[in-house]
């Protein structure tokens, strides 16, 4: 059984630093591109980052390059996203993601039906 669990996330004061991790099982972690996909309050899914580990493959939205930066420990089966210079409208629920098709891409132009498999999510509260 497929199961991807976030961890880390919690409220940051502008300009701050949080770092969020997901535990992924159930599937060859290599083999797939793994993303982090965020909601907003009252807003819909935006697609955050991604990294592919068979490719040594990384990618980020505008809105957070050069802030945030995906990795992975293969020893654990975990996907972090360290998140730094925060804004307020960095605020929302951090989803991990995994992409259906092995050995697939995805990025800003890809819609969420590239995703078979979701976390639970992580609440990110970026305030003063």
């Amino acid at each position: 059984e497929v199961q991807l669990a976030e961890s880390g996330g919690g409220l940051a004061q502008p300009g701050g630093s949080l770092r969020l991790s997901c535990v992924a099982s159930g599937f060859t972690f290599d083999d797939y591109t793994l993303s982090w996909v965020r909601q907003a309050p009252g807003k819909g899914l935006e697609w955050v980052s991604s990294i592919a580990n068979y490719m040594r493959h990384t990618s980020y939205a505008d809105s957070v390059k050069g802030r945030f930066t995906i990795s992975t420990d293969k020893t654990k089966n975990t996907v972090y996203l360290q998140m730094n210079s925060l804004k307020s409208e960095d605020t929302a629920v951090y989803h991990c993601a995994k992409v259906s098709i092995p050995g697939r891409l995805v990025a800003s132009t890809n819609g969420m039906e590239e995703y078979d498999y979701w976390g639970q999510g992580t609440q990110v509260t970026v305030s003063s």
